[in-house]
């Protein structure tokens, strides 16, 4: 019979190749490097074949070594992913995340759509910037959520697309030729600001960031103020107090990602990106199946 092989030895070989050597491996499992060294004897042991030499000051991995390392990945993300999904089935509550820009438009339908088939489950909402977003997801803390980007700069899988507007307060003009145009945005990193900034030094005009603010209503405030126009998305209502400008350049589209923790139920998610794909269809003027050709890597990156 072939002999088993222990999942925590597995785990301290990895961590050798990951970090470096046996004494980065102690410090990131948080044990001590003999410890770390009588997991590779035993594994040597077990298997009757050499994984670790030696060289000098530095640590090689062998041939068969090399073989285990690329096993050993294949059987902890299984065994991982097991554990994440079980975990899953016990979670009463679904934590779903959003930017502010996208939370007032899409998460009345994301969350009608949830409540109907998981009546059980307790929903909890976290409204944050995309790159804390993202971290959440990456860890786990967040179960699913609405992601605002351009290709190639956000996780998840890009599932419709919005359109980018200039607002303003209604009597905001923009400045005579020759004077910079005064642009009230988010703080950075923000793709949004970054497109807008883009378009105008294109167009050959000049740009002032009059206002900036870290949070939605600040950018909206700031706008209502008259300090300067300002780049939302939009699904076709303008926020309270400001109009569309249509004497500016056209920004084009952002894309809408829907990002998943790993392990999240399977039937979870595909109701969850079902429900924005209905919201996205019932769109005026929408074209079908034009999101998709959005779609982003796993590439990280911010819209705001």
């Amino acid at each position: 019979m072939s002999p088993s092989l222990d999942l925590v030895q597995l785990r301290s070989l990895l961590a050798i190749a990951d970090c470096g050597g046996f004494g980065r491996a102690a410090a990131a499992l948080h044990v001590s490097q003999p410890t770390i060294s009588q997991h590779v004897r035993l594994l040597e042991k077990r298997l009757r074949r050499t994984l670790v030499e030696r060289d000098g000051r530095h640590t090689r991995f062998t041939a068969d070594g090399e073989l285990l390392l690329l096993e050993a990945r294949r059987i902890l993300a299984v065994h991982d992913e097991a554990l994440a999904r079980l975990d899953d089935s016990n979670r009463t509550t679904v934590v779903i995340g959003s930017t502010e820009t996208a939370a007032d438009q899409l998460l009345p339908e994301l969350l009608s759509a949830l409540k109907l088939a998981y009546p059980q489950r307790q929903l909890q909402f976290h409204i944050d910037r995309s790159t804390q977003m993202t971290e959440a997801v990456t860890k786990g803390s967040i179960d699913l959520a609405i992601l605002l980007g351009f290709p190639g700069d956000t996780i998840g899988r890009t599932i419709g697309s919005l359109e980018l507007r200039w607002y303003s307060h209604p009597q905001w003009e923009p400045p005579s030729a020759g004077e910079p145009l005064s642009l009230v945005a988010y703080a950075e990193p923000c793709g949004m600001r970054q497109r807008a900034l883009t378009v105008l030094h294109d167009t050959g005009r000049q740009v002032r960031v009059t206002a900036e603010s870290t949070s939605l209503d600040g950018v909206i405030a700031a706008a209502r103020a008259g300090l300067g126009v300002a780049v939302l998305p939009t699904a076709g209502k303008a926020p309270q107090g400001l109009i569309p400008r249509v004497d500016l350049p056209d920004l084009g589209l952002i894309g809408v990602n829907l990002a998943v923790r790993r392990g999240l139920d399977i039937d979870l998610e595909g109701m969850a990106l079902t429900a924005l794909e209905e919201f996205f269809s019932a769109l005026p003027g929408r074209i079908p199946g034009h999101a998709g050709e959005l779609t982003g890597s796993r590439a990280r990156g911010t819209a705001e």
